[in-house]
C-alpha cells in the first residue's frame, strides 16, 4: 500500500473519530504501522495544530470548518512540522489532493492557504 494512501487513512480515521467520538483505537482497527502511528501522533498534537489552524483560518473558527477538512489539514501540519522524512510541498500537496478528491470545491484553496500561511509563519517554507 503506498504511503499517500495510508495517509488518506490516518485522516479518515482521525475524521471517522471526531464525528463519532468513537475511539481512535478502534477507527485504526487493521491499519498498516504508518497509518496508525500517523493518526496516532496527529491526535496527541492535536491542541497545537488547532491552535496554528484557527491563527490562519480569518473569519473561521475552527468548530466552523468541516471535520474532514480540518482532519486533513492537521495531518499535513503535524507532517510538515514533525516528520523529517516528509518534504513541506509534498505534505500540502497531498492534503490539497485529498481535499480537491473529498471536499467541497473551495476546500482546495481553503486548505492551501491555511497551510501556506501556517508553514511560512513557523518557518518550515520560505
Amino acid at each position: 500500500m503506498r504511503r499517500s494512501d495510508q495517509r488518506r487513512d490516518a485522516v479518515f480515521a482521525l475524521y471517522q473519530h471526531e464525528v463519532t467520538g468513537r475511539p481512535l483505537e478502534e477507527m485504526l482497527a487493521g491499519a498498516k504501522p504508518f497509518t496508525r502511528e500517523l493518526a496516532e501522533e496527529v491526535d496527541t498534537n492535536r491542541a497545537e495544530l488547532d491552535e496554528l489552524i484557527s491563527r490562519h483560518s480569518k473569519g473561521w473558527a475552527l468548530e466552523r470548518i468541516a471535520p474532514l477538512e480540518r482532519s486533513i489539514m492537521r495531518t499535513a501540519l503535524f507532517e510538515a512540522l514533525h516528520s523529517d522524512d516528509v518534504p513541506v510541498e509534498v505534505a500540502i500537496d497531498e492534503a490539497v489532493e485529498l481535499a480537491k478528491e473529498y471536499c467541497g470545491a473551495d476546500a482546495p484553496g481553503f486548505v492551501n492557504g491555511i497551510l501556506g500561511a501556517a508553514l511560512e509563519e513557523s518557518g518550515a517554507v520560505d
